[in-house]
């Protein structure tokens, strides 16, 4: 949903400028600061759409903050001043909550991947509960194409300034949950499925998270 409607509003935006170009009518879309839009829209549908709401509005925080900068409402400087702050303040609320979801799939005792400065690189053979993979400035690539995985498990995403991959077995199902800020989550196994379910949720700071 949140791409389509993203997509249509670059198709008009297309359309408009196409419409200029050939002087069928000449409408004018870049007021100062437009570019912010590209931020706030898909920040606004996302907190509509996502049951976790914290990535999405610092998000929309961010281009806010751009926005009103680029207007002159507020000086470059307060944003600096105001940005790091709150940033480091999200960014805490998200790494305690911003994987909590209503499931029914619940591990106490779920194994932890972490990478700060530095590299994890892992085959795993047997996958039996939940586990978190956290890459900060760092970068986690866990195998897990020959794990046997008997049920539905969560694995829990956090990559600030970093990266993780998740190669998968093939039989399995893959339902990805998160809200990038200033990253992504590339899943390359669309359309695949399997009665075994696997759950990415997923925050992406600067970083990125790939699914084979």
């Amino acid at each position: 949903m949140k791409k389509t409607i993203l997509g249509t509003i670059i198709i008009c935006i297309g359309i408009i400028l196409l419409g200029n170009t050939l002087e069928i009518w000449d409408l004018n879309i870049f007021f100062k600061g437009w570019w912010t839009l590209f931020i706030i829209i898909p920040s606004l549908i996302s907190l509509v759409e996502q049951e976790n709401k914290i990535n999405a509005f610092l998000s929309l925080l961010i281009g806010i903050l751009l926005l009103l900068a680029t207007r002159h409402i507020i000086s470059w400087h307060m944003v600096g001043r105001v940005f790091l702050p709150i940033f480091i303040i999200v960014l805490g609320l998200l790494i305690i909550f911003g994987n909590k979801k209503k499931t029914k799939i619940r591990s106490e005792n779920a194994k932890e991947y972490l990478s700060v400065f530095s590299s994890v690189d892992e085959e795993i053979t047997e996958v039996k509960e939940d586990f978190t993979a956290t890459a900060v400035f760092g970068g986690i690539e866990l195998d897990l194409k020959e794990a046997t995985i008997k049920e539905d498990i969560l694995i829990s995403c956090v990559s600030v300034f970093g990266g993780i991959k998740l190669q998968l077995p093939k039989d399995v199902k893959v339902e990805i949950n998160g809200v990038p800020i200033f990253g992504g989550a590339e899943n390359k196994r669309r359309g695949k499925t399997g009665k075994v379910k696997v759950i990415i949720d997923y925050v992406s700071v600067f970083g990125g998270i790939e699914i084979e």
